[in-house]
């Protein structure tokens, strides 16, 4: 799904050559977080990497906020939805689904650190993929929690997602620890027995 043209921000339908464009984009844009992070990184050098005219990358995307959101959109975008096996129980079915996105996160940790600044741009393109962002992994504790959960429950559990990102992001503890923290938070959301 993540080179598709309809995972793109832009609000215009894409070709193929178009697709090809920005999906090479955002590997280079990888590639160049991986070895000058996120304050080395411009659309500038990422335009390069992937063989593509600076011009034509700031075609899709006005900043590197914006860039750096879709990378991070297009990668959360591709995990799958926790197959909701109910003989399991919640807090199963939610440990696995957020794991899911923390060993995303874990996985990746330049992209990672480069999206908790990117993501709070104040940038309309950036702010549609943060809707985006949200939606996702609102779908994905859904699909875990299963119909008719609470919905004050999975709200809490996206705001301790947003909130341990954050601090990851900043330095309080590692994304690797990252998924340990969020299994502790499950059990306390949603107890041991459910």
């Amino acid at each position: 799904m993540s080179s598709s043209g309809a995972s793109s921000t832009t609000t215009r339908t894409l070709s193929g050559r178009q697709s090809d464009r920005i999906a090479a984009l955002v590997e280079a844009t990888l590639a160049e977080l991986r070895t000058h992070g996120y304050d080395g990184l411009t659309v500038r050098n990422a335009a390069r990497r992937a063989g593509v005219a600076p011009a034509t990358a700031y075609t899709y995307f006005g900043s590197k906020d914006h860039l750096v959101a879709e990378v991070f959109w297009r990668r959360l975008d591709a995990v799958e939805l926790p197959v909701g096996d109910r003989r399991r129980r919640a807090a199963t079915r939610v440990s696995g689904a957020l794991r899911a996105v923390v060993d995303l996160i874990a996985g990746e940790p330049e992209l990672a650190s480069a999206s908790t600044t990117a993501i709070l741009a104040d940038d309309a393109d950036v702010q549609r993929l943060r809707d985006r962002i949200g939606g996702r992994i609102d779908d994905l504790l859904s699909e875990a929690l299963g119909s008719g959960h609470d919905p004050a429950v999975r709200r809490a559990l996206n705001l301790a997602l947003s909130g341990a990102l954050l601090q990851a992001g900043m330095g309080y503890f590692s994304y690797a620890d990252l998924a340990d923290r969020m299994d502790e938070v499950v059990g306390v959301i949603l107890g041991s027995g459910r």
